[in-house]
């Protein structure tokens, strides 16, 4: 401020759009001519001891990356910045003028942002939306300009852009447009929802404690939704320094009065503040964010070159994209794009074309076909489905692929020291090809830590190849190594998990798991990432989480395959430290009885579900044979599970006539798999013998339709091939079976049969095609007669068709007494 001026009766709040370049002008001149005392920005407050590491030498975009972690609470968001944004702008023309740079906003972390991952979002409260949308829309119409964002460059940037080239101090007229259009877009009285209310609030607050100081000047910059608001609210609040609140105690506390309250603090809330490198791409409004300005880079290019230059570095840029992809962009194109643009600037009253001239001459000009989707700059969010590709590079290269860079020495995490020590000590450099056998301890070890390094999904480390189960057998994996730009934001971010890899992947994981939410499926999967991470102890809170989704699952063909897997870590997960875990143990115990209370039910099995509920009554049966070995062998602390009830429930199932004959098939196949162990066939009356067995199963599938037979023999083979395919009496009562269907119902049943049949493993397939052709005296042919596909052959079943379909023409031919193989009269 200028000697002798006396400062103003009320603080300048100057409302702006985010990563706007006019706003950035006007807030810099602003500063530049008043030299306040007090900078106060809408910001994290959380940060203001640290605001020095803001002035580090950082390239841009840069943000603020704010966290809670509590309980089952995790929360992060950005307070981004770049160099045109209006909040960098005053940071740096702040600390010029020698003011007090603050920033006043609640901590990103707050319940204020529950719902908001971006600080500067233009998303308003859901209330407001309708008629800030409807002001806009009749402003729009009004100065007959199609969408927001051209809306806004119309207003502002483009006299903003034309201050700035003449050099005119004078931003008077500037200030006065923004103050009338956010006085509009907020309205009267109108008081936001409770997070802007508590927000608003505590800017209210920084406000006052300022202007009672008394030492200068105080200039505030803030979104310009806020704006109205502030003016309003800030002689009524307290003037003492305001203390910045901590995380919320319970959900009681998530919005209170911040203006006369405390927030209480929880001891074990973990929560924090760190500067991360930013991307263009995350900044931009089509990538998903609100974040205010689309198309950062086309406005760096305005903020540092003007209007004229950002249309050049368009130019450039757009036809050296289309035609490295390429897409038409001759010179007669470039030409005409320049004319159209001029021609749009000048027919819409324009200085100098701006974002929308360009792109809607872009549009005119290389578009040739008709579209089939909206022009991308006419709405807010994703592209979407069928825009022109010419189109959709043209806002690729007016996003940007810049990306941010921290300078050195800026605090970060433990969580990025932890890491880096750990891919040392492993030997795992972040570049190129790692192959590991998993059958040796040190590279199970570093399988343990890139698995942790996935959970917390860090860019970089992709897995190429390798099982999805963790003990499935193989032991061989490979994964790619490297360090994209994006990598260190996102380790800096995963900080927020835990600083170890290991308490960060846990408590990653169990995020996950709680995302589940009664779903068995998301569930086992997450816990075979467990094992595979090494992670077996997990919350008791999320053990309850756990037995709550089973006991919610409703669907067997669901939750009895994902017990199969869980009961496959608690038994044999030595190698990747998850056997005995106690999270598998109540797993495996709840979901057991849950599965069998939804196998009881005479349910329809879709074709779809046919594999996993068959791979569901495989689980049931492995968990009721090792916990009889259990109980056998004098197993300290077997599974809580009765076996009896299961046998029960499969002999009822193999006995309804109302079930699915693949569920009937694989019911009497689990009980003569477990015959001798528990006693019993089909009736329950003693241990069943081998031949006894193979009769219970012919009887069932001589109780079934051409159209069931494959479905119930397939439910056999899945759960009791090892009982059934090597008797020569399951082979012979086979042959009778299928050789007393007609030609019709044999080309029905063929395909279900096929499928049956590929339960076999090659092996036991070849000593069944040995025994068919035993039976039929064809000894001297070898096995792979019946197993091995003829090359050029047709399949099986149009084989089968076409069969049938001769034997009934020349049925059709005999009765008009025409002989089928001669032509000549019978």
């Amino acid at each position: 401020m200028k000697a002798g001026t006396a400062p103003p009766a009320d603080p300048v709040i100057l409302g702006v759009r985010h990563h706007s370049p006019a706003c950035a002008r006007l807030v810099a001149a602003r500063i530049r001519a008043l030299r306040p005392a007090f900078v106060l920005i809408e910001g994290p407050a959380d940060f203001n001891d640290r605001l020095d590491e803001l002035y580090l030498p950082h390239r841009l975009p840069v943000a603020i990356y704010s966290y809670l972690a509590r309980g089952g609470t995790h929360r992060g968001s950005w307070t981004p910045f770049a160099d045109h944004s209006p909040e960098w702008q005053a940071l740096q023309a702040g600390r010029e003028a020698g003011a007090q740079v603050r920033f006043i906003d609640l901590p990103a972390w707050h319940d204020a942002f529950a719902h908001l991952e971006n600080r500067y979002a233009d998303a308003a409260d859901a209330e407001h939306q309708a008629r800030a949308e409807a002001y806009e829309r009749a402003l729009a119409d009004k100065l007959a300009v199609q969408g927001r964002d051209a809306l806004w460059d119309h207003l502002f940037e483009d006299a903003g852009q034309e201050d700035a080239q003449a050099g005119r101090d004078d931003v008077d007229g500037l200030a006065l447009r923004l103050s009338t259009y956010f006085g509009h877009l907020r309205g009267e009285g109108e008081t936001g929802s409770l997070g802007n209310q508590a927000r608003e609030q505590m800017m209210a607050r920084w406000i006052a404690w300022a202007m009672a100081q008394d030492r200068g000047a105080v200039l505030v910059v803030c979104g310009g939704y806020h704006a109205p608001a502030l003016a309003r609210l800030w002689r009524g609040m307290p003037t003492g320094e305001p203390e910045t609140p901590q995380p919320a105690e319970g959900p009681e506390d998530t919005i209170k009065n911040i203006a006369n309250q405390p927030i209480t603090t929880k001891a074990s809330a973990r929560f924090g503040s760190y500067i991360v490198p930013y991307t263009f791409r995350r900044l931009d409004a089509f990538a998903g964010y609100a974040s205010g300005m689309p198309s950062p880079q086309y406005y760096q290019w305005l903020w540092e070159h003007g209007a004229e230059g950002a249309a050049r570095e368009l130019l450039r840029g757009v036809v050296q994209r289309l035609r490295e992809r390429q897409l038409s962009a001759s010179t007669a194109d470039l030409m005409a794009v320049h004319a159209r643009a001029l021609g749009l600037a000048r027919l819409r009253g324009h200085r100098q074309p701006l974002r929308s001239d360009w792109l809607d001459a872009l549009a005119g000009a290389l578009v040739k076909e008709a579209l089939d989707a909206p022009l991308p700059w006419t709405y807010r969010g994703p592209l979407r489905a069928g825009t022109a590709p010419v189109l959709v590079q043209a806002m690729d290269v007016l996003a940007g692929d810049t990306a941010g860079r921290l300078a050195p020495g800026t605090p970060q995490p433990p969580l990025v020291a932890a890491v880096r020590a750990e891919l040392a000590a492993q030997g795992l450099p972040l570049r190129g090809t790692v192959t590991l056998d998993l059958l040796k301890e040190g590279d199970r070890a570093r399988s343990r830590v890139l698995h942790r390094l996935a959970l917390l999904q860090l860019p970089g480390v992709v897995r190429t190849r390798g099982p999805a189960m963790a003990l499935s057998g193989e032991r061989g994996e490979a994964w790619s190594l490297s360090e994209p730009l994006e990598q260190q934001a996102a380790l800096i971010e995963a900080g927020a998990w835990g600083a170890t890899l290991e308490d960060a992947a846990r408590a990653r994981l169990e995020d996950r798991l709680r995302q589940a939410r009664g779903r068995i499926a998301p569930l086992a999967e997450g816990l075979n990432s467990a094992a595979w991470a090494g992670l077996a102890d997990l919350s008791d809170g999320l053990l309850r989480d756990i037995g709550d989704a089973i006991a919610q699952e409703p669907r067997f063909e669901v939750l009895a395959p994902a017990l199969g897997l869980l009961h496959t870590l608690l038994r044999h997960g030595q190698m990747l430290g998850m056997a005995g875990a106690p999270v598998l143990r109540v797993s495996v115990e709840a979901g057991f009885d849950r599965a069998l209370w939804l196998l009881e039910a005479p349910a329809a099995v879709a074709t779809a579900d046919t594999e996993d509920h068959l791979r569901g009554h495989r689980a049931l049966q492995r968990i009721v044979a090792d916990t009889l070995a259990d109980l056998e062998d004098g197993t300290p602390h077997p599974l809580a599970l009765e076996p009896a009830r299961a046998l029960a429930v499969w002999q009822r199932k193999a006995a309804d006539p109302q079930a699915a004959p693949v569920s009937r098939g694989a019911a009497l196949g689990a009980v003569l798999a477990l015959s001798g162990r528990l006693g019993g066939g089909a009736q329950g009356d003693g241990a069943a013998t081998p031949e006894a067995g193979v009769e219970e199963a012919m009887d069932l599938l001589a109780a079934m339709t051409a159209a069931t037979l494959g479905d119930a023999l397939a439910g056999l083979l899945a759960l009791a091939r090892e009982a059934l395919a090597t008797e020569p009496a399951f082979a012979a009562g086979m042959d009778r079976r299928i050789r007393a269907l007609d030609d019709e119902d044999f080309v029905q049943a063929l395909p279900a049969l096929r499928a049956a049949f590929a339960w076999l493993p090659p092996r036991e397939r070849g000593q069944l095609a040995g025994q068919v052709l035993s039976l039929h005296g064809a000894q001297h042919l070898p096995r792979r007669t019946l197993t091995a596909a003829t090359p050029g052959a047709l399949p099986p079943e149009a084989l089968a068709r076409a069969r049938a379909g001769e034997a009934a023409a020349a049925a059709r031919l005999a009765a008009w007494g025409i002989d089928a193989g001669t032509g000549a009269p019978a």
